[in-house]
Protein backbone atom coordinates (compact mmCIF):
# COMPACT_ATOMS: atom_id res chain seq x y z
CA UNK A 1 0.00 0.00 0.00
CA UNK A 2 3.04 2.78 1.00
CA UNK A 3 5.03 1.48 -2.40
CA UNK A 4 1.28 2.47 -4.46
CA UNK A 5 0.80 5.73 -2.61
CA UNK A 6 4.33 6.61 -3.14
CA UNK A 7 4.14 5.78 -7.08
CA UNK A 8 0.51 7.46 -6.79
CA UNK A 9 2.29 10.91 -5.32
CA UNK A 10 5.25 11.06 -7.76
CA UNK A 11 3.00 10.29 -10.55
CA UNK A 12 0.92 13.49 -10.05
CA UNK A 13 3.99 15.23 -9.09
CA UNK A 14 5.49 14.64 -12.75
CA UNK A 15 2.26 15.21 -13.86
CA UNK A 16 1.77 18.77 -12.13
CA UNK A 17 5.64 19.23 -13.61
CA UNK A 18 4.42 18.34 -17.40
CA UNK A 19 1.37 20.51 -17.47
CA UNK A 20 1.53 22.98 -20.28
CA UNK A 21 2.23 26.48 -19.38
CA UNK A 22 -0.67 28.30 -19.55
CA UNK A 23 -2.19 30.09 -22.65
CA UNK A 24 -1.35 34.19 -22.75
CA UNK A 25 -4.77 35.89 -23.40
CA UNK A 26 -5.88 39.49 -25.15
CA UNK A 27 -5.93 40.72 -21.56
CA UNK A 28 -2.38 39.77 -20.83
CA UNK A 29 -1.25 41.23 -23.89
CA UNK A 30 -2.88 44.38 -23.39
CA UNK A 31 -2.18 44.85 -19.76
CA UNK A 32 1.71 44.13 -20.90
CA UNK A 33 1.50 47.08 -23.23
CA UNK A 34 0.38 49.26 -20.93
CA UNK A 35 2.73 48.76 -18.24
CA UNK A 36 5.74 48.83 -20.40
CA UNK A 37 4.76 51.61 -23.00
CA UNK A 38 7.43 53.71 -22.50
CA UNK A 39 5.09 56.22 -25.11
CA UNK A 40 3.10 56.03 -22.01
CA UNK A 41 5.88 56.90 -19.21
CA UNK A 42 6.56 59.71 -21.78
CA UNK A 43 3.78 61.22 -21.83
CA UNK A 44 2.73 61.18 -18.08
CA UNK A 45 6.19 62.44 -17.56
CA UNK A 46 4.79 65.28 -20.21
CA UNK A 47 1.65 65.22 -17.69
CA UNK A 48 3.79 66.06 -14.39
CA UNK A 49 5.75 69.23 -16.35
CA UNK A 50 2.28 70.52 -17.01
CA UNK A 51 1.50 70.07 -13.57
CA UNK A 52 4.47 71.91 -12.33
CA UNK A 53 3.10 75.12 -14.71
CA UNK A 54 0.26 75.32 -12.24
CA UNK A 55 2.59 75.54 -9.21
CA UNK A 56 4.76 78.20 -11.13
CA UNK A 57 1.73 80.05 -11.74
CA UNK A 58 1.04 80.06 -8.04
CA UNK A 59 4.17 81.05 -7.15
CA UNK A 60 3.42 84.35 -8.34
CA UNK A 61 0.80 85.30 -5.20
CA UNK A 62 3.81 84.66 -2.97
CA UNK A 63 6.30 87.11 -1.75
CA UNK A 64 10.16 86.63 -3.25
CA UNK A 65 12.61 86.71 -0.35
CA UNK A 66 16.64 87.36 -1.68
CA UNK A 67 19.74 87.89 -0.50
CA UNK A 68 23.21 89.32 -1.37
CA UNK A 69 26.58 89.23 0.27
CA UNK A 70 28.83 91.55 -0.93
CA UNK A 71 32.82 91.45 -0.38
CA UNK A 72 35.17 94.28 -1.54
CA UNK A 73 38.51 95.44 -0.83
CA UNK A 74 39.31 99.44 -1.99
CA UNK A 75 42.34 101.40 -1.41
CA UNK A 76 41.58 105.10 -0.03
CA UNK A 77 44.78 107.80 -0.54
CA UNK A 78 43.19 111.15 0.20
CA UNK A 79 43.65 113.82 2.84
CA UNK A 80 41.00 115.85 4.70
CA UNK A 81 40.37 117.98 7.29
CA UNK A 82 44.60 118.25 7.05
CA UNK A 83 44.79 114.31 7.87
CA UNK A 84 46.27 112.07 5.45
CA UNK A 85 44.57 108.57 4.39
CA UNK A 86 46.24 106.08 3.32
CA UNK A 87 45.58 101.97 3.02
CA UNK A 88 43.24 98.99 2.20
CA UNK A 89 39.80 98.85 3.49
CA UNK A 90 38.01 95.74 3.52
CA UNK A 91 34.13 96.09 3.50
CA UNK A 92 31.42 93.45 3.70
CA UNK A 93 27.50 94.43 2.72
CA UNK A 94 24.34 92.30 3.23
CA UNK A 95 21.27 93.01 1.98
CA UNK A 96 18.13 91.48 2.50
CA UNK A 97 14.77 91.95 -0.25
CA UNK A 98 11.52 91.11 0.13
CA UNK A 99 8.62 91.54 -2.85
CA UNK A 100 5.06 90.74 -2.78
CA UNK A 101 2.91 91.80 -5.89
CA UNK A 102 -0.31 93.18 -4.58
CA UNK A 103 -2.70 93.87 -7.50
CA UNK A 104 -1.89 92.74 -10.87
CA UNK A 105 -5.89 93.16 -12.78
CA UNK A 106 -6.07 89.35 -12.94
CA UNK A 107 -2.71 89.25 -14.51
CA UNK A 108 -1.37 85.94 -12.43
CA UNK A 109 -5.59 84.76 -12.03
CA UNK A 110 -5.25 84.76 -16.13
CA UNK A 111 -1.55 82.41 -15.65
CA UNK A 112 -3.06 79.75 -13.02
CA UNK A 113 -6.48 79.18 -14.91
CA UNK A 114 -4.28 78.77 -18.05
CA UNK A 115 -1.80 76.63 -16.75
CA UNK A 116 -4.67 74.63 -15.12
CA UNK A 117 -6.42 73.87 -18.56
CA UNK A 118 -3.19 73.33 -19.91
CA UNK A 119 -3.15 70.22 -17.18
CA UNK A 120 -6.55 69.25 -18.18
CA UNK A 121 -6.03 69.59 -22.31
CA UNK A 122 -2.63 66.90 -21.31
CA UNK A 123 -4.17 64.51 -19.59
CA UNK A 124 -6.87 64.37 -22.42
CA UNK A 125 -3.70 63.68 -24.60
CA UNK A 126 -2.62 60.89 -22.64
CA UNK A 127 -6.07 59.14 -23.01
CA UNK A 128 -5.15 59.61 -26.27
CA UNK A 129 -1.85 57.74 -25.91
CA UNK A 130 -3.44 55.19 -23.96
CA UNK A 131 -5.89 54.28 -26.53
CA UNK A 132 -3.11 54.09 -29.72
CA UNK A 133 -1.36 51.95 -27.55
CA UNK A 134 -3.72 49.17 -26.57
CA UNK A 135 -4.79 49.00 -30.12
CA UNK A 136 -1.77 48.52 -31.17
CA UNK A 137 -1.93 45.30 -28.58
CA UNK A 138 -5.12 44.44 -30.09
CA UNK A 139 -3.48 44.68 -33.62
CA UNK A 140 -0.59 42.88 -32.70
CA UNK A 141 -2.36 39.97 -31.01
CA UNK A 142 -4.96 39.48 -33.70
CA UNK A 143 -1.81 39.68 -36.48
CA UNK A 144 -0.18 37.23 -34.67
CA UNK A 145 -3.16 34.34 -34.32
CA UNK A 146 -4.15 35.20 -38.04
CA UNK A 147 -0.20 34.14 -39.39
CA UNK A 148 -0.19 31.44 -37.31
CA UNK A 149 -3.70 29.91 -38.40
CA UNK A 150 -2.47 30.52 -41.99
CA UNK A 151 0.89 28.87 -42.03
CA UNK A 152 -0.86 26.21 -40.04
CA UNK A 153 -3.26 26.13 -43.49
CA UNK A 154 0.05 26.47 -45.41
CA UNK A 155 1.47 24.01 -43.82
CA UNK A 156 -2.16 21.78 -44.57
CA UNK A 157 -1.68 22.50 -48.34
CA UNK A 158 1.80 21.42 -48.60
CA UNK A 159 1.27 18.02 -47.31
CA UNK A 160 -2.01 17.58 -49.30
CA UNK A 161 -0.15 18.72 -52.39
CA UNK A 162 2.54 16.23 -51.41
CA UNK A 163 0.00 13.49 -51.60
CA UNK A 164 -1.74 14.76 -54.93
CA UNK A 165 1.97 14.44 -56.17
CA UNK A 166 2.28 10.71 -54.67
CA UNK A 167 -0.92 10.03 -56.58
CA UNK A 168 -0.03 11.52 -59.86
CA UNK A 169 3.03 9.79 -59.60
CA UNK A 170 1.44 6.29 -58.67
CA UNK A 171 -0.97 7.12 -61.53
CA UNK A 172 2.06 8.00 -64.42
CA UNK A 173 3.78 4.59 -63.22
CA UNK A 174 0.74 2.80 -64.41
CA UNK A 175 -0.22 5.07 -67.80
CA UNK A 176 -2.95 6.45 -67.05
CA UNK A 177 -1.91 10.18 -67.30
CA UNK A 178 1.09 11.78 -68.76
CA UNK A 179 4.20 13.63 -67.50
CA UNK A 180 2.92 17.11 -67.85
CA UNK A 181 0.39 16.33 -65.12
CA UNK A 182 3.47 15.32 -62.67
CA UNK A 183 4.85 18.21 -63.65
CA UNK A 184 1.55 20.47 -63.18
CA UNK A 185 1.95 18.98 -59.34
CA UNK A 186 5.52 19.53 -58.82
CA UNK A 187 4.86 23.14 -59.89
CA UNK A 188 1.85 23.40 -57.43
CA UNK A 189 4.28 21.74 -54.56
CA UNK A 190 7.00 24.28 -54.90
CA UNK A 191 4.91 27.19 -55.32
CA UNK A 192 3.03 25.96 -51.99
CA UNK A 193 6.22 25.66 -50.15
CA UNK A 194 6.91 28.79 -51.35
CA UNK A 195 3.72 30.38 -50.08
CA UNK A 196 4.34 28.68 -46.52
CA UNK A 197 7.59 29.98 -46.53
CA UNK A 198 5.83 33.57 -47.23
CA UNK A 199 3.57 32.87 -44.00
CA UNK A 200 6.45 32.18 -41.66
CA UNK A 201 8.10 35.31 -42.96
CA UNK A 202 4.71 36.91 -42.27
CA UNK A 203 4.52 35.38 -38.55
CA UNK A 204 7.71 36.33 -37.57
CA UNK A 205 6.74 40.23 -38.77
CA UNK A 206 4.14 40.19 -36.69
CA UNK A 207 5.92 38.52 -33.74
CA UNK A 208 8.17 41.77 -33.79
CA UNK A 209 5.05 43.44 -34.11
CA UNK A 210 4.12 41.76 -30.55
CA UNK A 211 7.27 42.45 -28.78
CA UNK A 212 7.12 46.23 -29.93
CA UNK A 213 3.84 47.02 -28.40
CA UNK A 214 3.95 44.53 -25.00
CA UNK A 215 7.51 44.37 -24.20
CA UNK A 216 7.94 40.26 -24.92
CA UNK A 217 7.69 38.04 -27.85
CA UNK A 218 4.25 35.81 -27.79
CA UNK A 219 4.29 32.71 -26.19
CA UNK A 220 1.15 30.57 -26.40
CA UNK A 221 -1.58 32.62 -27.59
CA UNK A 222 -5.21 31.87 -26.42
CA UNK A 223 -8.18 31.97 -28.12
CA UNK A 224 -9.56 35.62 -29.12
CA UNK A 225 -12.43 36.38 -26.57
CA UNK A 226 -15.85 37.93 -27.31
CA UNK A 227 -15.77 41.54 -28.95
CA UNK A 228 -16.81 44.43 -26.81
CA UNK A 229 -20.19 45.61 -27.32
CA UNK A 230 -20.10 49.15 -28.78
CA UNK A 231 -23.49 49.87 -29.32
CA UNK A 232 -26.38 49.23 -31.82
CA UNK A 233 -26.53 51.69 -34.08
CA UNK A 234 -23.76 54.33 -35.41
CA UNK A 235 -25.82 57.33 -34.01
CA UNK A 236 -25.60 56.17 -30.96
CA UNK A 237 -21.63 55.39 -30.89
CA UNK A 238 -21.63 58.81 -32.39
CA UNK A 239 -23.09 60.48 -29.12
CA UNK A 240 -20.81 58.56 -27.00
CA UNK A 241 -17.92 59.87 -28.75
CA UNK A 242 -18.86 63.83 -29.06
CA UNK A 243 -19.20 63.45 -25.30
CA UNK A 244 -15.63 61.19 -24.06
CA UNK A 245 -13.39 61.14 -27.05
CA UNK A 246 -10.10 62.64 -25.21
CA UNK A 247 -9.70 64.85 -28.81
CA UNK A 248 -12.57 66.26 -28.59
CA UNK A 249 -12.23 67.04 -24.91
CA UNK A 250 -8.72 68.33 -25.42
CA UNK A 251 -9.81 70.78 -28.02
CA UNK A 252 -12.55 72.18 -25.55
CA UNK A 253 -9.42 72.85 -23.31
CA UNK A 254 -7.82 74.60 -25.73
CA UNK A 255 -10.22 77.04 -26.62
CA UNK A 256 -10.73 78.23 -22.70
CA UNK A 257 -6.76 78.58 -23.16
CA UNK A 258 -7.18 80.33 -26.12
CA UNK A 259 -9.79 82.89 -23.85
CA UNK A 260 -8.02 83.14 -20.79
CA UNK A 261 -5.14 84.15 -22.90
CA UNK A 262 -6.79 86.99 -23.91
CA UNK A 263 -7.29 88.31 -20.60
CA UNK A 264 -3.81 87.89 -19.69
CA UNK A 265 -2.89 90.31 -22.46
CA UNK A 266 -5.37 92.42 -21.55
CA UNK A 267 -4.04 91.99 -18.02
CA UNK A 268 -0.54 92.95 -19.36
CA UNK A 269 -1.45 96.47 -20.69
CA UNK A 270 -2.35 97.18 -16.94
CA UNK A 271 -0.08 98.62 -14.49
CA UNK A 272 0.52 96.38 -11.26
CA UNK A 273 1.68 97.00 -7.84
CA UNK A 274 4.05 95.11 -5.25
CA UNK A 275 5.24 95.62 -1.98
CA UNK A 276 9.16 95.86 -1.67
CA UNK A 277 11.24 95.62 1.96
CA UNK A 278 14.93 95.58 2.04
CA UNK A 279 17.33 95.52 5.11
CA UNK A 280 21.17 95.79 4.06
CA UNK A 281 24.15 96.15 6.34
CA UNK A 282 27.58 96.81 5.51
CA UNK A 283 30.99 96.90 8.20
CA UNK A 284 31.67 100.28 6.46
CA UNK A 285 31.17 102.72 9.08
CA UNK A 286 28.79 100.04 10.33
CA UNK A 287 25.61 101.06 8.57
CA UNK A 288 22.22 99.60 8.56
CA UNK A 289 19.61 100.61 6.65
CA UNK A 290 15.85 99.40 5.96
CA UNK A 291 13.31 100.24 3.43
CA UNK A 292 9.33 99.54 2.55
CA UNK A 293 6.95 100.88 0.65
CA UNK A 294 4.93 100.04 -2.16
CA UNK A 295 5.71 100.18 -6.08
CA UNK A 296 3.29 100.68 -8.96
CA UNK A 297 4.70 99.96 -12.42
CA UNK A 298 3.12 99.80 -16.21
CA UNK A 299 4.35 99.59 -19.36
CA UNK A 300 3.18 103.06 -21.19
CA UNK A 301 5.16 102.02 -24.52
CA UNK A 302 6.99 99.15 -25.77
CA UNK A 303 6.97 99.71 -29.25
CA UNK A 304 3.64 98.23 -30.29
CA UNK A 305 4.67 94.44 -28.44
CA UNK A 306 2.09 94.37 -25.96
CA UNK A 307 -1.18 95.61 -28.65
CA UNK A 308 0.84 92.68 -31.43
CA UNK A 309 0.92 90.11 -28.11
CA UNK A 310 -3.19 91.08 -27.84
CA UNK A 311 -4.01 90.84 -31.25
CA UNK A 312 -2.22 87.52 -31.66
CA UNK A 313 -4.46 86.04 -28.50
CA UNK A 314 -7.41 87.11 -30.40
CA UNK A 315 -5.65 85.14 -33.62
CA UNK A 316 -5.41 82.34 -31.45
CA UNK A 317 -8.55 82.33 -29.77
CA UNK A 318 -10.29 81.81 -33.10
CA UNK A 319 -8.11 79.25 -34.43
CA UNK A 320 -9.26 77.48 -31.08
CA UNK A 321 -12.47 77.66 -32.19
CA UNK A 322 -12.05 76.60 -35.33
CA UNK A 323 -9.76 73.53 -34.12
CA UNK A 324 -12.15 72.31 -31.88
CA UNK A 325 -14.74 72.32 -35.06
CA UNK A 326 -12.61 70.51 -37.14
CA UNK A 327 -11.66 68.06 -34.69
CA UNK A 328 -15.52 67.29 -34.33
CA UNK A 329 -15.13 66.68 -37.65
CA UNK A 330 -12.41 64.70 -37.64
CA UNK A 331 -13.86 62.21 -35.30
CA UNK A 332 -17.24 61.91 -36.77
CA UNK A 333 -15.69 60.45 -40.57
CA UNK A 334 -12.81 58.44 -38.45
CA UNK A 335 -16.11 57.02 -36.35
CA UNK A 336 -17.80 56.40 -39.91
CA UNK A 337 -14.96 54.81 -41.54
CA UNK A 338 -14.51 52.61 -38.49
CA UNK A 339 -18.48 51.45 -38.74
CA UNK A 340 -18.44 50.99 -42.63
CA UNK A 341 -15.41 48.77 -42.40
CA UNK A 342 -17.37 46.68 -39.96
CA UNK A 343 -19.95 46.30 -41.95
CA UNK A 344 -18.03 45.33 -44.64
CA UNK A 345 -15.51 43.07 -42.57
CA UNK A 346 -19.08 40.95 -41.17
CA UNK A 347 -20.43 40.97 -45.17
CA UNK A 348 -16.82 39.56 -45.93
CA UNK A 349 -16.93 36.72 -43.53
CA UNK A 350 -20.81 35.75 -44.61
CA UNK A 351 -19.49 35.80 -48.26
CA UNK A 352 -16.14 33.94 -47.76
CA UNK A 353 -17.95 31.48 -45.79
CA UNK A 354 -20.26 30.42 -48.38
CA UNK A 355 -17.60 30.44 -50.72
CA UNK A 356 -15.99 27.75 -48.60
CA UNK A 357 -18.78 25.60 -48.78
CA UNK A 358 -19.34 25.71 -52.31
CA UNK A 359 -15.55 25.06 -52.87
CA UNK A 360 -15.47 22.42 -50.77
CA UNK A 361 -17.72 20.65 -52.40
CA UNK A 362 -16.73 21.35 -56.14
CA UNK A 363 -12.91 19.92 -54.42
CA UNK A 364 -14.89 17.07 -53.17
CA UNK A 365 -15.86 16.35 -56.10
CA UNK A 366 -13.69 16.71 -59.00
CA UNK A 367 -11.39 14.76 -56.77
CA UNK A 368 -13.89 11.81 -56.74
CA UNK A 369 -14.33 12.44 -60.78
CA UNK A 370 -10.05 12.41 -61.05
CA UNK A 371 -10.14 8.69 -59.28
CA UNK A 372 -12.51 7.72 -61.71
CA UNK A 373 -10.33 9.44 -64.51
CA UNK A 374 -12.69 12.20 -65.25
CA UNK A 375 -11.03 14.93 -64.46
CA UNK A 376 -7.28 16.19 -64.17
CA UNK A 377 -4.72 16.61 -61.74
CA UNK A 378 -4.98 20.53 -62.95
CA UNK A 379 -8.50 20.49 -62.08
CA UNK A 380 -7.83 18.68 -58.60
CA UNK A 381 -5.10 21.35 -58.20
CA UNK A 382 -7.24 24.33 -58.93
CA UNK A 383 -10.33 23.46 -56.83
CA UNK A 384 -7.71 22.88 -54.26
CA UNK A 385 -6.80 26.64 -54.56
CA UNK A 386 -9.68 27.76 -54.50
CA UNK A 387 -11.07 26.55 -51.61
CA UNK A 388 -7.30 27.32 -49.83
CA UNK A 389 -8.01 30.95 -51.28
CA UNK A 390 -11.51 30.87 -49.54
CA UNK A 391 -10.34 29.79 -46.03
CA UNK A 392 -7.65 32.25 -46.15
CA UNK A 393 -10.15 35.05 -46.91
CA UNK A 394 -12.51 34.03 -44.54
CA UNK A 395 -9.99 34.21 -41.97
CA UNK A 396 -8.36 37.60 -42.45
CA UNK A 397 -12.10 38.90 -42.90
CA UNK A 398 -12.45 37.80 -39.47
CA UNK A 399 -9.46 38.88 -38.16
CA UNK A 400 -10.47 41.91 -40.21
CA UNK A 401 -14.04 42.51 -38.18
CA UNK A 402 -12.57 41.79 -34.34
CA UNK A 403 -9.76 44.71 -35.21
CA UNK A 404 -12.42 46.67 -36.62
CA UNK A 405 -14.61 46.59 -33.36
CA UNK A 406 -11.82 48.05 -31.03
CA UNK A 407 -11.05 50.53 -33.98
CA UNK A 408 -15.17 51.98 -33.50
CA UNK A 409 -14.51 51.73 -29.48
CA UNK A 410 -11.03 54.01 -30.03
CA UNK A 411 -13.55 56.21 -32.15
CA UNK A 412 -15.89 56.22 -29.21
CA UNK A 413 -13.11 57.28 -26.86
CA UNK A 414 -13.99 53.92 -24.95
CA UNK A 415 -10.78 52.15 -25.54
CA UNK A 416 -8.99 52.75 -22.29
CA UNK A 417 -8.01 50.30 -19.53
CA UNK A 418 -11.13 51.30 -17.34
CA UNK A 419 -13.70 50.63 -20.08
CA UNK A 420 -12.10 47.79 -20.85
CA UNK A 421 -12.02 46.77 -17.02
CA UNK A 422 -8.73 44.58 -16.67
CA UNK A 423 -8.75 45.14 -12.81
CA UNK A 424 -5.02 46.84 -13.00
CA UNK A 425 -3.64 48.95 -11.29
CA UNK A 426 -3.47 52.97 -13.39
CA UNK A 427 -1.45 55.83 -13.31
CA UNK A 428 -3.40 58.04 -11.15
CA UNK A 429 -3.18 61.95 -12.88
CA UNK A 430 -4.32 63.74 -9.25
CA UNK A 431 -1.95 62.12 -7.02
CA UNK A 432 1.29 63.90 -8.48
CA UNK A 433 -0.86 67.48 -9.34
CA UNK A 434 -2.53 67.44 -5.90
CA UNK A 435 0.69 67.08 -4.33
CA UNK A 436 2.45 70.28 -6.31
CA UNK A 437 -0.66 72.47 -7.07
CA UNK A 438 -0.04 74.86 -4.34
CA UNK A 439 3.62 75.29 -4.82
CA UNK A 440 4.63 73.73 -2.23
CA UNK A 441 8.17 73.82 -0.23
CA UNK A 442 10.02 70.40 -0.99
CA UNK A 443 11.28 70.90 2.42
CA UNK A 444 7.44 70.27 3.91
CA UNK A 445 6.69 68.24 1.08
CA UNK A 446 9.31 66.25 0.17
CA UNK A 447 8.64 62.97 1.50
CA UNK A 448 5.38 63.07 0.00
CA UNK A 449 6.47 64.08 -3.46
CA UNK A 450 8.89 61.05 -3.27
CA UNK A 451 6.33 58.16 -2.45
CA UNK A 452 4.71 59.86 -5.29
CA UNK A 453 7.64 59.55 -7.75
CA UNK A 454 8.31 56.25 -6.15
CA UNK A 455 4.79 54.67 -7.21
CA UNK A 456 4.75 56.02 -10.17
CA UNK A 457 8.18 53.95 -10.79
CA UNK A 458 10.35 56.62 -11.54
Amino acid sequence: MRMWLKALVLGSASLTMTLPAAAETLADALTAAYRNSHLLDQNEAVLRAADEDVAVAVSSLRPVVSYVVNWGKSYANYTTAGVHVSGDTLATSVSLSLDLMVFDFGRTKAQIAIAEESVKATRQALVGVEQDVLLAAVQAYVDVKLAEEIVALRQSNVRLITQELRAAQDRFEVGEITRTDVSIAEARLAASRASLAAAEGTLMVARESYKAATGAYPGRLAALPPSPKIGKTIDEARSVAMKTHPAIRQAQHQVTIADRSVELAEASMKPSIGLGVSISNTTVQDRFSADAGLQMSQTLYAGGKLSALYRKSLAQKEGARSALKQTVVQIEQNLGNAWANLAVYGASIKATTAQIEAAQSAFDGVREEASLGARTTLDVLDAEQELLDARASRLEAEANRYVAVYRVLAAMGLLTVDHLKLGIPTYDPDAYYDAVKRAPATSSRGKKLDAIMEKVGR
